[in-house]
């Protein structure tokens, strides 16, 4: 195997593998010995260091690997539009009254009224992240991309199952109301009825995303692989 494609296997399990140890077992000594502000650097150090590493090996596993099926035609790039656009509008979505989210308010956001994305899945954020990594399994399915949109995948949908359990022991009876009103698997026949803000916003950050990918990604994405 190339020596590229063995460092980004290696990246992206330190990746997945330092998110989940710092998220759950290492999280409260880390806390104790730390303090909140500590850890929270410690973490953000550790996730840039492995997303650094994960993208020179990315980089040097080269763009010009053959698929390893067909791709790159316009029906797999108009799913993979689809799903990208999905993903933004959940994770659009997610960043208004999302009790999952280390903010002040958390236990009142659980208690509430189901809202938003929220009538979708209760980890419309995990779920924007999976669906972008099978968006570019599907548009380009080279081993480079497959190594990271796998990791991507498997983090945000296994982290989602492990974060249920830690909030129900952080946040008790809340998150126990919570997860009585929303579901994990996603209900997708909700998804017009999350309100305004996440398909305006998360389709503008798909028209905006999906532009920018021309000169980072070096591929058209979205409309603009017709415009």
């Amino acid at each position: 195997m190339d020596l590229a494609l063995i460092s980004l296997i290696a990246a992206s399990t330190a990746f997945v593998g330092t998110h989940f140890a710092m998220s759950h077992p290492l999280r409260a000594p880390l806390v104790r010995a730390l303090g909140p502000g500590g850890f929270m650097g410690i973490y953000s150090l550790v996730s840039a260091a492995c997303m650094v590493w994960m993208y020179f090996a990315f980089v040097a596993a080269g763009a010009g690997t053959p698929p390893l099926w067909s791709g790159f035609g316009d029906f797999a790039w108009m799913s993979a539009s689809f799903l990208t656009l999905l993903a933004l509008i959940l994770f659009a979505g997610s960043l208004i009254g999302n009790p999952a989210l280390p903010a002040p308010g958390a236990e009142d956001a659980a208690r509430a009224e189901v809202s938003g994305v929220f009538k979708v899945t209760r980890h419309p954020m995990m779920w924007g992240f999976a669906l972008w990594g099978a968006s570019h399994m599907i548009a380009a399915p080279t081993a480079r991309t497959l190594i990271v949109a796998s990791a991507i995948i498997f983090l945000a949908l296994v982290g989602a199952y492990m974060q249920d359990r830690k909030k129900r022991v952080l946040m008790g009876d809340a998150w126990a109301q919570w997860q009585v009103k929303t579901t994990y698997w996603p209900r997708w026949e909700r998804i017009l009825q999350v309100g305004v803000f996440p398909l305006v916003g998360g389709t503008a950050l798909w028209l905006a995303l999906t532009y920018i990918h021309i000169p980072l990604g070096g591929w058209e994405a979205g409309i603009w692989r017709w415009v």
